[in-house]
């Protein structure tokens, strides 16, 4: 299909910094309990997703269920805080995913 790349390179190209970093995210954060307090106090998440994340036993569990349930839901404004608390947080490992 000749338009079938160009679409995929316009899909990464607009694809948010939080979904096109899932894996590393998901291998690399380390603050997930602060990270869940955060997402909660901002509305992000709610107390029952909240539970059920925190509930996992590793850390990629919890962000794996973050990213597949909470942060599919939330849309861009809800990556947006997701990152900036990530930056907060884990500022070496984002700037380290920025390439800075």
């Amino acid at each position: 299909l000749p338009g079938c790349s160009r679409e995929l390179t316009d899909f990464k190209k607009y694809k948010h910094f939080v979904d096109h970093h899932r894996t590393a995210l998901i291998d690399r954060v380390s603050q997930v309990e602060p990270l869940l307090d955060r997402l909660l106090e901002r509305g992000i998440i709610i107390q029952n997703a909240y539970s059920e994340v925190r509930a996992n036993r590793t850390n990629q569990k919890k962000m794996r269920e973050l990213f597949d349930g909470p942060l599919k839901a939330c849309g861009p404004k809800g990556k947006d805080i997701f990152l900036d608390i990530l930056m907060d947080l884990e500022p070496f490992l984002i700037s380290d995913l920025k390439g800075e």
